[in-house]
């Protein structure tokens, strides 16, 4: 009988100990989730950059020899090999980011040139991403042609309806032609500009 008593008891420490390595287990795995899941994201934010920054020179280096950039837009700019081959969407003309947002691309006005200058527009974009997006030096100076950025909601980039226009080659806000924020933008504009519908934003870049 005392053998049986000690059986059971043994028994029971044993599930006691074996319920508290399964709440261990699911404490390490909720937290190695969540630290995969920035790091995705910052993977992802790095990738953005990446992505921009080549299209951008690419695209500049296509135009050099041109007046505008008249006949730029999503539909030809793959085929055009402005963008890298891992933005090509699953439909003809499309274009991904690295968040799975749509990427738009096309022509804006500048002066007198209706096609002076051109945007990239990334949507689908969170707001940790956005925000580090925004803060980050897209350029500085005439030489790199950067002359402002825009932030909306949603998860498709701009249509050419909504590329504001300028007429004088002067800043309209800050020292940005082009967009609705200073440049550079602040951590704290950033974050009020980033405080999008569904946590889904819309990031434009501008270009000459």
């Amino acid at each position: 009988m005392t053998n049986l008593l000690k059986k059971n008891d043994q028994t029971g420490r044993s599930m006691v100990e074996m319920l508290g390595v399964l709440a261990i287990i699911g404490v390490l795995s909720v937290g190695g989730i969540a630290g995969y899941s920035k790091a995705m994201t910052k993977f992802k934010i790095t990738k953005t950059f990446d992505q921009v920054s080549m299209t951008v020179a690419n695209i500049r280096t296509l135009y050099s020899g041109q007046r505008s950039y008249s006949g730029l837009k999503t539909a030809n700019a793959f085929n055009m090999g402005v963008v890298p081959a891992e933005m090509e969407g699953s439909s003809a003309g499309s274009l991904v980011n690295a968040f799975q947002g749509s990427v738009t691309i096309g022509t804006g006005a500048f002066n007198s040139n209706t096609a002076g200058a051109f945007y990239i527009s990334y949507g689908g974009l969170g707001r940790e991403a956005c925000v580090s997006i925004l803060t980050a030096d897209w350029g500085s100076g005439s030489s790199s042609g950067f002359i402002g950025i825009t932030v909306g909601s949603g998860t498709s980039g701009i249509t050419t309806a909504s590329v504001p226009t300028v007429s004088a080659n002067s800043p309209t806000a800050g020292n940005a032609v082009y967009g609705n924020l200073n440049l550079p933008v602040s951590p704290s504009d950033a974050a009020t500009s980033c405080n999008c519908t569904n946590e889904q934003c819309v990031i434009t870049w501008y270009y000459l």
